[in-house]
């Protein structure tokens, strides 16, 4: 197998965007050879421990035009796509790096691509706040995993050292934004890119023929 490491945030919508066009790559070719591995890397690691009003959050970081312009173009391609997405219903801009502890124990436990859409379709989909304790451990427990016990590690300072460490060290190797795809940990690819490109890497990886269109 070769390892995607995924630098992602679930509050960045290019993040929900990038990873339903990696979906459906590799529906499409269930043989690939990719294993996801998401890693931890806060857009805003300075917001307050209890968020911010989204207004307020894109009125400071793009201006009136510019947050107008990008739902826009957002809202054009999911559903020009067909995505569940729903970013007006978004009105609360949370803290992450509790949403960055539960994919790490995620992770242990190998349930991150559940943890994962979860908290995607928290945020973007139920306009949910999942800086929320509450919300997390409901994520948790719909991603198979224990949900008293998620409850117990959040209620303490578990594993915030290693969200930290590991975002400090993406920093160090040149990582910047989201999402950001680390290729067998020799390749960077930045940006949503579309199903087609990656249908293109997933055949040359498996020498099949390089035709995004065939299924």
């Amino acid at each position: 197998m070769i390892t995607l490491d995924i630098f992602a945030d679930p509050v960045c919508p290019w993040c929900f965007i990038g990873k339903a066009r990696l979906d459906r790559a590799l529906a499409q070719r269930p043989n690939h050879p990719f294993q996801r591995a998401w890693q931890p890397f806060e857009l805003n690691p300075t917001m307050p421990p209890d968020g911010m009003a989204r207004a307020d959050y894109l009125q400071a970081k793009f201006g009136q035009d510019g947050a107008a312009k990008m739902h826009v173009q957002l809202l054009e391609i999911a559903e020009a796509e067909g995505y569940d997405f729903h970013p007006e219903r978004v009105t609360h801009q949370p803290n992450t790096r509790n949403a960055h502890r539960l994919l790490h124990w995620a992770g242990l436990e190998e349930r991150q691509e559940d943890a994962m859409e979860g908290l995607l379709a928290a945020h973007w989909r139920d306009g949910r706040n999942i800086g929320d304790a509450t919300v997390l451990c409901e994520v948790a427990e719909a991603a198979k995993m224990d949900p008293r016990l998620v409850e117990r590690l959040l209620a303490s300072d578990a594993d915030i050292d290693t969200i930290v460490a590991k975002e400090a060290h993406a920093r160090e190797r040149g990582i910047n934004a989201v999402p950001s795809v680390v290729v067998a940990n020799a390749h960077l690819v930045s940006g949503a890119q579309p199903t087609d490109l990656w249908l293109q890497v997933i055949d040359e990886l498996s020498g099949a023929p390089s035709d995004a269109t065939q299924h």
